[in-house]
């Protein structure tokens, strides 16, 4: 079954059927962290929007290359090329070196993104390690009249790439706007026009990172490591840049204008970014200093936090809303999440009880040959993944019905039904159901001696003997076990 799928390309504002350039092969490079600290909820957002994307291509039946970078150097505290290196900062504040940091961080992030089923990229670049590559892009600038050295410093020559160019398609900024705004960093008399920006930075005696070069010992801008390892892993063009929306400007403005400036055209056809993660309506992130970590999520060890909340709940409240809308973090919202998740969950697991009949009946049968390209479509509608959750909860209500004996289904059905399940929520969407995922031997225990009771339970009833009947069933309940009497026997979960 072809589907057409829409992406929303930020540089044209508008969705536009997605057509790789060397179909069926893609590639699709997106922003990773800067590690020099613990990776909170809004590193998870573009992580699983891209983890959802690489997965839909690749069930498409695409051979995707996914490159997710590494920020370990370049980085400074303020964007306009001022500050601290953010990794040399924190490994002189924990006086170690900066690699330590880094790896230590990276390591950290890994382990995230492990809990939250993030699938590793093909590639995971590091900015250091990258260095030649940069330096390379920074000659072929300088060498095409778009930068100029200063005081070993090299700097994107803006005014003069604006005249054969544009600068701020992406962003929809003029350069007459950027200026006004730059003003305020007068004082950085190095640059020729305040918003011109670093490709190469001298170090200054106190900085730890730094590399040799001809024009100085020192290291890359921030915004070069993108521009220089997109084009060594996925070529000169590429199908996809993602990246979280705060990135748009200056730091995918100026990946282009890098890309353009040293090959004579741009290098991404399609540009993707997710909205934010914000706190009160403020966007959460390291500077503001209103985040809150992963881990902290994970082990409820936070005081905004009214408990811990599991990976797959954290990942299900990202997916129930679209990429590009802005999600604000409640303890309402991800009780809400973990409400719906274990919905979802108990519905799947309670397919295996369902016994089939010679026929569906119409209404259920309709539902069922439906339901998969319907999910599909809304996929393919520029990833609604909030609206492939809406039908799977429908497909919720319909298992639910079936295992009351309100409904009928066939073998057939049931097996597409089934199918339908699995592959949006765990396959596409990169749910997991969590129930005794830490130690499957003791839950498969602990489920028999419940299922004992019960049955001990059905001798009761059996026997006419409601008094004890009635005991084992508000003992269950008392100690968080709900008892539900069906045509088919007792069936029991966690209250």
């Amino acid at each position: 079954m072809e589907q057409t799928l829409l992406l929303y390309n930020t540089l044209h504002r508008q969705k536009e059927r997605f057509e790789p350039i060397h179909a069926p092969n893609v590639g699709m490079y997106v922003c990773g962290p800067t590690v020099y600290g613990d990776p909170h909820l809004g590193h998870a957002r573009p992580a699983i929007t891209f983890d959802i994307l690489f997965r839909y291509l690749r069930h498409l039946g695409y051979k995707v290359r996914y490159v997710r970078n590494i920020t370990d150097v370049g980085h400074l505290e303020h964007d306009a090329d001022d500050g601290d290196d953010k990794i040399a900062k924190k490994a002189r504040l924990e006086q170690l070196e900066p690699m330590e940091i880094a790896q230590y961080y990276t390591n950290r992030y890994h382990d995230a993104m492990k809990a939250l089923n993030v699938l590793p990229p093909s590639i995971e670049p590091h900015a250091t390690g990258h260095i030649i590559e940069q330096q390379q892009l920074v000659k072929e600038i300088l060498d095409n009249g778009f930068a100029y050295e200063s005081n070993g410093s090299v700097y994107f020559d803006i005014e003069a790439y604006n005249k054969k160019y544009h600068y701020g398609v992406l962003s929809g900024r003029n350069l007459t706007d950027v200026i006004n705004e730059s003003r305020a960093l007068d004082g950085v008399s190095e640059k020729r026009n305040q918003v011109d920006f670093a490709l190469w930075k001298k170090a200054q005696p106190e900085h730890i990172m730094r590399w040799p070069s001809e024009w100085s010992d020192g290291f890359p801008g921030w915004h070069c490591e993108c521009t220089a390892m997109g084009r060594k892993y996925l070529g000169k063009q590429f199908d996809i840049h993602g990246g979280g929306m705060d990135l748009v400007f200056p730091h995918h403005e100026c990946e282009i204008a890098q890309a353009v400036a040293s090959q004579g055209e741009p290098m991404v056809k399609y540009w993707m970014h997710n909205n934010m993660i914000t706190i009160n309506g403020q966007k959460m992130g390291k500077s503001l200093g209103n985040f809150i970590t992963l881990e902290q999520f994970f082990t409820g060890n936070n005081e905004s936090l009214e408990k811990a909340f599991s990976p797959m709940t954290i990942r299900f409240f990202i997916l129930s809303a679209h990429y590009r809308s802005t999600v604000d973090f409640s303890n309402d919202a991800l009780l809400a999440s973990e409400k719906g998740l274990t919905r979802l969950m108990d519905a799947i697991n309670d397919i295996e009880r369902i016994q089939p009949s010679d026929k569906s009946d119409d209404k259920t049968a309709a539902f069922v040959k439906a339901l998969r390209q319907r999910c599909y479509d809304a996929m393919n509608d520029d990833l609604q993944t909030q609206v492939v959750i809406s039908y799977l909860f429908e497909a919720c209500h319909v298992i639910n019905s079936l295992i009351d004996h309100k409904s009928l289904i066939s073998a057939d059905d049931l097996t597409e039904l089934t199918s339908v399940m699995h592959l949006f929520a765990f396959d596409l969407l990169g749910l997991k159901n969590e129930a005794g995922s830490n130690d499957n031997s003791r839950e498969e225990a602990f489920s028999k001696v419940v299922d004992m009771i019960l049955e001990l339970r059905a001798k009761a009833k059996a026997a006419k003997d409601w008094a004890t009947s009635d005991k084992i069933r508000d003992d269950l309940a008392a100690a968080g076990f709900e008892i539900k009497d069906t045509k088919d026997g007792a069936t029991w979960k966690l209250a």
